[in-house]
């Protein structure tokens, strides 16, 4: 949880940490070889998983409540901008979106009425957006943004909901989310556990993680430092997801964590929770640093 988000003054804080550990109970490590399952069937079932994608797009079909904070940071870390919105969605024809409580404060706009940080922009693109426009059976890689920054909005996307494919055409970072490829299997350990995930599901968490005994170099060189899955044990479908990403070369520096956490309604999954925190340095740009958490609850026909 956020602690200590009362004001959006320059508070320092302890900043969230978004891990889909807190939200699940581990039984034991599995063993492999007693196991009918193994690394690759884990491999296979993120590579080939589309339905996260397709939880955010099923969710436009059901009301339900949105809770979202969302902070941006000095050098300091203390806040100095926050943006509050509580909302309920709808289903009606029209307006979607029906506002409970619409807060903003500090530096989060710009004169022009344009976001200050490209962290807002996204923000908004992904979820606003997303409350907004009505239910479409489009595909995962069908392109759904235009303007400036359009095309990186769409690659963003494809990072989010479907990490370990390559993302074409990020400068110099584009093959290193592809972390399942074989040249870059041999940097990454690999380990799942038995699991209870929101006190009843019995889940497989399947972790990737960069190898402790590497080279400075090599670490460095590497963009995803841990990707978490959780995977339902009854259907082997994907209910959370965490990625740990840091990276710094000649365009860009950022350390990156995010988790997105899914509930069923009946046996439609659904989004619940989306948390991230993230430092963004961009030459001749400011350097960003924002935090959110996105709650949905309530969803209903």
């Amino acid at each position: 949880m956020f602690l200590g988000l009362k004001t959006a003054s320059a508070q320092e804080i302890q900043r969230f940490n978004p891990d889909t550990l807190q939200t699940i109970q581990l039984d034991s490590v599995v063993n492999i070889k007693a196991s009918r399952l193994n690394v690759e069937t884990f491999i296979q079932a993120i590579i080939n998983d589309t339905s996260f994608y397709q939880a955010f797009r099923e969710m436009k079909k059901y009301r339900f409540q949105a809770e979202n904070q969302f902070y941006t940071y000095d050098k300091k870390n203390k806040i100095n901008g926050k943006i509050y919105r509580k909302i309920n969605h709808l289903t009606t024809k029209g307006n979607k979106v029906q506002y409970l409580v619409k807060q903003d404060s500090g530096k989060v706009f710009k004169k022009n009425g344009k976001y200050q940080l490209y962290t807002l922009e996204m923000f908004d693109y992904i979820f606003m957006n997303a409350y907004q426009s009505e239910f479409s059976d489009g595909s995962f890689n069908a392109k759904t943004a235009d303007g400036k920054n359009g095309s990186y909005k769409d690659k963003l996307k494809t990072l989010i909901f479907s990490p370990g494919r390559p993302v074409k055409g990020l400068p110099l970072i584009g093959n290193k989310t592809e972390i399942f490829s074989a040249n870059m299997r041999q940097y990454y350990d690999y380990s799942f556990y038995s699991a209870t995930y929101l006190d009843s599901i019995p889940v497989y968490r399947f972790e990737v993680k960069v190898k402790p005994d590497l080279s400075s170099w090599t670490k460095d060189g590497l963009m995803i430092k841990t990707l978490t899955t959780i995977f339902d044990k009854r259907n082997f479908e994907i209910l959370g997801r965490y990625v740990d990403m840091k990276y710094d070369n000649l365009l860009f520096d950022f350390d990156v964590q995010m988790n997105i956490e899914m509930r069923y309604l009946n046996e439609t999954k659904l989004p619940s929770k989306i948390t991230y925190q993230g430092n963004w340095n961009i030459p001749l740009k400011k350097e960003e640093r924002a935090s959110f958490l996105i709650l949905h609850k309530d969803y209903r026909n």
